[in-house]
């Protein structure tokens, strides 16, 4: 084997394990925070239209006040309510406004969403085409049971 290869290939191999792979965690992981952020979004429309259904204006509830420690609260109007809209804000809307923005904010982490997955099948790709080159660079012939499967 050319003394060449060697380096070359610990090169490509040190773009996947260093760069690649990292990336690809942060991206998987940024893209599950989204699919929570929409479900967290998604559930609060529900119960608004829960409420606005049902006209309830007051309850009692569990509060998470830190560290999973909760206490009873008692909710003595619901018809105005405070929505994250995102680093750190808080915004006071009545049942209808919240209603009006929540699929705006939906919109948003959908678009997110879609980035964020189309930055990993980037990854993937780029992971998958610097194996093939590994692959040629050792001269490995290649796997026709790999080439049926995708076919």
């Amino acid at each position: 084997m050319d003394g060449h290869v060697p380096e070359e290939l610990r090169k490509w191999e040190e773009l996947i394990d260093c760069k690649l792979k990292p990336s690809l965690v942060r991206a998987t992981d940024e893209r599950n925070k989204l699919f929570e952020q929409q479900k967290v979004v998604s559930d609060l429309r529900k119960n608004i239209e829960n409420l606005q259904r049902n006209s309830i204006t007051n309850m009692r509830t569990m509060v998470n006040i830190g560290s999973e420690v909760y206490l009873q609260a008692e909710v003595s109007d619901t018809r105005r309510i405070f929505v994250d809209i995102g680093y750190g804000f808080h915004v006071e809307f009545t049942w209808d406004e919240a209603l009006k923005y929540l699929p705006s904010r939906e919109e948003l982490l959908a678009r997110k969403i879609e980035e964020c997955t189309q930055r990993i099948v980037h990854i993937k790709a780029d992971i998958k085409w610097i194996y093939e080159v590994i692959r040629q660079l050792l001269n490995i012939p290649e796997d026709p049971y790999v080439e049926e499967r995708v076919l």
